[in-house]
């Protein structure tokens, strides 16, 4: 993965639904400054139990997903938000020709729960 390949992800999912809100970097860091501090734990344990590949993508789409909703100022905001969350991270995923996952899936691969 590039981060070419991410900020045209970014950049397109923007255009696409009019997300006009913060830049969250989608990195550990970046995530966890702006996730709200009432999800700190749950962040740090899901982190430590993670390895590399698939499942630490997966984390990081998640948890970025999360804290951009936790910075939208509002119910709408949050829902356009996620929208373009959701949206970056399928450009992205299709670009990186790795598979799709629905909310579910990715939840049940972070907390280990996987079928």
């Amino acid at each position: 993965m590039t981060e070419l390949n991410w900020a045209d992800a970014v950049r397109q999912a923007r255009e696409g639904t009019g997300y006009a809100g913060e830049d969250i970097p989608r990195t550990v860091e970046g995530i966890r400054e702006r996730v709200q501090a009432d999800r700190w734990d749950e962040f740090d344990r899901e982190l430590g139990t993670l390895g590399g590949g698939r499942a630490f993508e997966a984390f990081l789409n998640h948890w970025w997903t999360q804290a951009l909703a936790d910075t939208a100022p509002g119910t709408e905001a949050r829902e356009i938000a996620i929208e373009f969350a959701d949206l970056a991270v399928a450009l992205y995923v299709r670009t990186e020709g790795g598979p799709t996952y629905s909310s579910d899936e990715i939840e049940r691969m972070i907390t280990g729960k996987a079928s």
